[in-house]
């Protein structure tokens, strides 16, 4: 379809707004708005233009995540990949924000490097350099 011009926003499955909003203000994501809506959720938004819809109804007492952390492969959406100009500056930013590297960096065969966090709910974000 040639109409589709770009990607509107990522849902992420939370289970607490005030620990998601504080975790991605650090990545530098704008709270705008919320919890609004019959299941509600919360927006925040980029500089760079990127929206993140939280949907606020993760049961709490979960430590894994489905889709990552466990053998069985379910289908669904793995991660966000966000594109950055300096790899190294992530993570020099991320140790000083004391969040770990979950996974990388990793140099590909095009010279792209990518690597990995997660998030306060175990979701995974990763950042990725173009060559």
């Amino acid at each position: 379809m040639k109409e589709i011009i770009g990607i509107n926003h990522v849902g992420i499955r939370v289970s607490d707004l005030e620990r998601a909003r504080e975790f991605y203000e650090q990545l530098g994501f704008v709270f705008i708005i919320g919890p609004i809506g019959p299941e509600p959720v919360a927006i925040m938004e980029h500089p760079s233009g990127v929206n993140i819809i939280f949907i606020l109804n993760a049961d709490p007492k979960l430590t894994e995540n489905i889709l990552m952390d466990i053998p069985e492969k379910h289908p669904g959406y793995t991660h966000v990949a966000l594109d950055v100009t300096n790899i190294e500056s992530i993570k020099d930013a991320l140790k000083q924000m004391g969040i770990e590297i979950t996974e990388g960096p990793i140099t590909l065969p095009d010279g792209g490097i990518m690597l990995f966090i997660r998030d306060q709910d175990r979701n995974v974000i990763e950042f990725h350099q173009n060559p």
